[in-house]
């Protein structure tokens, strides 16, 4: 039964490291004002057919903290840069060019940024509430294994563990909340 409980807190932490990596991914989606490669990842460009990420078919710099420039490795796909950043809901102007595209990234409101705030409460929110179903699934086993006949004391520690480890990446998704927050509201 040792065994099992130890397979189930190992479950919990993988499964709470893939939450807070997710958080994290969203959180890097949320433009805080400068400018970023990671902005465009979810852009796809059509590739000869196919949609496919800009930065597999192009080096993305950024020049400056207001701007990105988009060098596809492939002239021709210039204009089909282009026109995946204009279609896109990042509500940039891309300027194009016969060495790439620029995009310059316009500075925000304070409205914009209290929306960006709540857009990022609402991830860490999301976040947390994964944390705390994955609490509650492993819990769910422990109950079950002290059913099956494992020992109180196991599994009430193996519980206590969940909580310690459940807290640690509530605590985590507010650090990467609080950071976000501070880059977004900084002009």
């Amino acid at each position: 039964m040792d065994e099992e409980i130890q397979f189930y807190l190992d479950e919990l932490a993988e499964s709470m490291s893939k939450a807070l990596a997710h958080v994290n991914v969203e959180m890097s989606r949320i433009r805080a004002g400068k400018a970023s490669p990671t902005m465009l990842d979810g852009v796809r460009v059509d590739y000869y057919g196919t949609p496919t990420p800009i930065a597999q078919i192009a080096n993305i710099s950024t020049p400056d903290a207001r701007s990105l420039f988009i060098k596809p490795w492939e002239k021709n796909m210039i204009s089909e840069v282009t026109k995946a950043i204009r279609n896109s809901d990042l509500g940039l102007s891309p300027v194009s060019d016969a060495e790439g595209v620029r995009l310059n990234i316009p500075a925000m409101t304070e409205e914009r940024r209290r929306d960006l705030v709540k857009q990022a409460k609402n991830e860490s929110e999301a976040g947390k509430v994964r944390v705390r179903g994955i609490r509650k699934d492993v819990n769910e086993s422990l109950r079950k294994l002290l059913k099956e006949g494992a020992s109180e004391d196991a599994v009430k520690s193996a519980e206590e563990k969940v909580q310690k480890t459940t807290d640690s990446y509530i605590a985590e998704v507010e650090k990467v909340l609080s950071k976000k927050e501070s880059e977004i509201m900084t002009i």
